[in-house]
């Protein structure tokens, strides 16, 4: 069995600090929505975000994307951000705008916390991907 190599550098830089964010502010805001006995909706929402970006967190932590190159993580990722930031944005809004009380309230504020985040992680990724374009330090020169 192959040895997992570890980028320690990866949680301090911008993309792993984001990550850590998100899965931070979703931990929490799931915690409120349990807390204030919400909808279902809102709690697997906010439930299912924290565990999969604490599963691609895990992922760029253990550099299995560089092991498992027959998918383009950074692209899946940014589909995660995109489409979470979109579930986000209902249903959070929705949160806040019912408030049914105020464990729902908060939990919707820090949901539309989290669709900032969404977005500012989606923005990081796509400056990591470049497409149809050759990487590397073996480009021939222009």
């Amino acid at each position: 069995m192959a040895a997992v190599s570890v980028d320690s550098a990866f949680p301090r830089s911008p993309r792993g600090t984001v990550k850590l964010a998100r899965a931070l502010v979703a931990s929490v805001a799931f915690f409120c929505f349990v807390a204030s006995r919400s909808r279902g909706a809102y709690t697997a929402l906010a439930g299912l975000e924290a565990a999969i970006t604490a599963l691609f967190f895990l992922l760029y932590l253990l550099q299995l994307d560089k092991k498992l190159g027959w998918l383009c993580w950074p692209l899946a990722d940014i589909f995660n951000s995109v489409i979470s930031a979109l579930f986000l944005l209902v249903v959070c809004l929705f949160a806040v705008i019912i408030k049914t009380n105020d464990g729902t309230l908060a939990g919707g504020v820090l949901g539309l916390v989290l669709l900032v985040l969404c977005v500012v992680d989606a923005v990081l990724l796509s400056r990591k991907i470049s497409l149809g374009q050759p990487t590397g330090r073996n480009t021939p020169a222009k």
